[in-house]
């Protein structure tokens, strides 16, 4: 019986301790941004100008078959956040090649912080960063015209939280993979145009021909742009929102699984 009551004891604990230490270690790479406040703005840079540039282009597609429904904002606002999720979380990897060069990694293993914390830590920090930035470009959107329902706005927020934490985390094990960026980067560019141009991030999929429109149902991102969406529009229960909160879901775990037992096996 004891040994039975020390069990969910022990694992408590665990679970405690690793909370504090991600607590420390998203605190201190916080910090560490906060420093630099130019460069938390300058990160949403990219998917402004698409939004400030490309998106009143859109404005006399409304009416073309296929665009969807709603005004353009509604369909392309939802895009850009979700690319926004996924290169400005995308690209966090550059920063821990950097700590592997430096020696910080290699100085981190003796301290007694938990290793899933390290991860957690950092990427809960990357996911606040987007989160911010995510913000402010929905306050720009509305203010060029978006007009969209505060839930669907909060729930469009919620799958690019969910993407945030999911790529951060697949973004540093493929750092600790390559170890570099010469060798990052080209891959990092080769996984991320490829699932930008096939999620519909610009332009619905709908547009696209028969064959295109089935290789883009191959990639996770076309669920979750499409729910993004289909939330900015008020429709929640739909199976499009279902099927894209399930691979958010099924993403986020995936990752934070597989950036945590790298870390583990990292600072061993």
């Amino acid at each position: 019986m004891s040994m039975a009551m020390s069990l969910p004891e022990s694992l408590a604990g665990s679970l405690a301790r690793t909370a504090s230490d991600t607590r420390l270690v998203f605190g201190r790479y916080l910090r560490q941004t906060l420093r630099s406040k130019v460069a938390v703005v300058f990160g949403a840079m990219q998917p402004l100008l698409y939004l400030v540039l490309f998106g009143p282009l859109l404005s006399r597609l409304v009416d073309v078959r296929g665009f969807g429904a709603g005004n353009a904002w509604q369909v392309f606002v939802p895009g850009v956040l979700i690319q926004l999720a996924l290169f400005g979380a995308g690209f966090v990897g550059f920063g821990l090649i950097a700590e592997l060069r430096s020696g910080v990694v290699e100085r981190l293993r003796v301290t007694p912080v938990s290793r899933t914390a390290l991860l957690l830590g950092r990427v809960l920090r990357d996911t606040v960063i987007v989160a911010f930035q995510a913000v402010m470009l929905v306050a720009i959107g509305l203010a060029l015209g978006l007009r969209a329902p505060a839930g669907g706005i909060a729930v469009g927020l919620l799958f690019v939280v969910s993407l945030a934490v999911a790529v951060a985390s697949l973004s540093y094990v493929l750092a600790m993979r390559t170890r570099g960026e010469d060798a990052f980067a080209p891959l990092l560019s080769a996984v991320t145009l490829p699932l930008m141009l096939l999620s519909g991030i610009l332009l619905p999929m709908s547009l696209a021909p028969g064959w295109l429109d089935v290789v883009s149902r191959c990639t996770p991102f076309r669920y979750v742009v499409d729910a993004a969406r289909a939330a900015f529009l008020g429709d929640y229960a739909t199976a499009a929102v279902a099927e894209g909160a399930l691979v958010a879901v099924v993403l986020l775990v995936v990752s934070v699984w597989l950036g945590a037992r790298r870390f583990r096996a990292e600072n061993a």
